[in-house]
C-alpha cells in the first residue's frame, strides 16, 4: 500500500515510462539527462516502494512484467490528462474557453466540418481548434490515446470505450477521365464499365467502407479489375485524370477539386457511404461536450 511515508513521485513515473518505452537503460538514462546506475536506483526504488516488479532483467535484455505492462498504459493516460488539464487551465490564464482536437478523413472537410467549424467560431469565438487529416485507422489509435478528441470516419463499428454516431449519409459516384465515352446522359449501369481498370481506396481505408464498395460490384454482376489502391483521394483522382482507371467514391469528394475529371452519381443503387462521429467515452476535455452538441 502507497503511503504518505512511500508515496512515488512523478520523476518516477517519467523514468519508468522511459525505461518501458526503450526497454534499455542506456538509452533511456541518455535520454533523460541522468546516470544508468542513478536511473537504475529510481527504478528499483520505485518497484520497492509500490511492491511490483515492473521489470524482468537479464543480461541480454529487458522486458515489462505483466503489472508492469499495465502501469506502463495507464500511468501514459494519467500523464496525458495530467498534461491536458494544465494545457487547459493555461488556456483559461489566457482567456480562451478552451481546445478541441479534430482528425478527420478528406471527405468531412467538403461539408460537414467547414459548416460546423463555422458554429463553434460564431458561438464559442474562443475556443481554439486544430484539425488533421489522417486515415481511418489512425485517427481510432489517437483517439485511444487521447491524441485527438473527435474524428470523422468511414467505419461501422470502434472498439470498445469509443462512442460513434453517424451524421451524414453520403450516395456514390463513378469517377472517370473527363473524355470517357460514358456520360451522365448515356450512363445506364455500373456493368457498362465491367472491363475498365478501378482505382479503389485501399482496405486499409476502411473494411466496411471496401465492403460496402464491393457490394456495389457484386450487384452489377462483376469482380473489378483493380489495378491502383490508395488511401488519398488526390491520387486516386490524378490516376483518373492520366487514364490510369476509373473510380467510385463517397460523392461529396468531387467538391473542391479542380481536375480533369467527371462524376456520375450512382444515387439509383441501394448502396451508401455513411460518415460518422467518433469520441473516447474517457474523454474529460471540457470543451468536447460543448462540441458534441452541434452535431449530434
Amino acid at each position: 500500500m502507497i503511503t504518505m511515508s512511500n508515496r512515488i513521485e512523478l520523476r518516477h513515473l517519467k523514468y519508468f515510462l522511459a525505461v518501458a518505452e526503450d526497454l534499455h537503460f542506456r538509452k533511456a538514462a541518455d535520454r533523460l539527462f541522468i546516470s544508468q546506475p542513478g536511473l537504475s536506483r529510481q527504478i528499483k526504488q520505485m518497484e520497492e516502494n509500490i511492491g511490483i516488479q515492473l521489470f524482468e532483467r537479464t543480461n541480454k535484455k529487458v522486458s515489462l512484467t505483466k503489472p508492469g505492462i499495465y502501469l506502463r498504459q495507464e500511468i501514459t493516460l494519467i500523464l496525458k490528462n495530467l498534461e491536458e488539464v494544465i494545457s487547459h487551465a493555461q488556456l483559461l490564464q489566457e482567456g480562451i474557453e478552451g481546445k478541441i482536437n479534430f482528425g478527420y478523413v478528406g471527405s468531412a472537410m467538403q461539408n460537414v466540418l467547414p459548416d460546423l467549424l463555422l458554429r463553434i467560431r460564431e458561438n464559442h469565438p474562443n475556443i481554439k481548434f486544430s484539425l488533421k487529416e489522417m486515415e481511418n485507422p489512425k485517427q481510432i489509435d489517437r483517439l485511444l490515446l487521447q491524441e485527438i478528441d473527435l474524428g470523422f470516419v468511414r467505419l461501422n463499428r470502434v472498439p470498445r470505450g469509443l462512442n460513434i454516431h453517424p451524421i451524414f449519409k453520403d450516395t456514390f459516384s463513378i469517377v472517370l477521365p473527363m473524355n470517357h465515352p460514358i456520360t451522365n446522359e448515356n450512363f445506364k449501369n455500373l456493368s457498362q464499365l465491367r472491363d475498365e481498370s478501378f482505382i479503389l481506396f485501399d482496405q486499409s481505408y476502411s473494411t466496411d467502407y471496401y465492403n460496402e464498395v464491393m457490394n456495389i460490384f457484386n450487384d452489377n454482376g462483376f469482380s473489378p479489375t483493380i489495378s491502383h489502391n490508395t488511401v488519398h483521394a488526390s491520387t486516386i483522382f490524378k490516376l483518373v485524370e492520366n487514364n490510369f482507371g476509373i473510380s467510385i467514391v463517397p460523392s461529396t469528394l468531387q467538391y473542391g477539386y479542380q481536375m480533369n475529371i467527371k462524376f456520375i452519381e450512382l444515387d439509383k443503387i441501394s448502396q451508401r457511404t455513411i460518415l460518422s462521429v467518433v469520441w473516447n467515452s474517457s474523454n474529460r476535455n471540457p470543451i468536447l461536450n460543448k462540441i458534441l452538441n452541434y452535431i449530434i
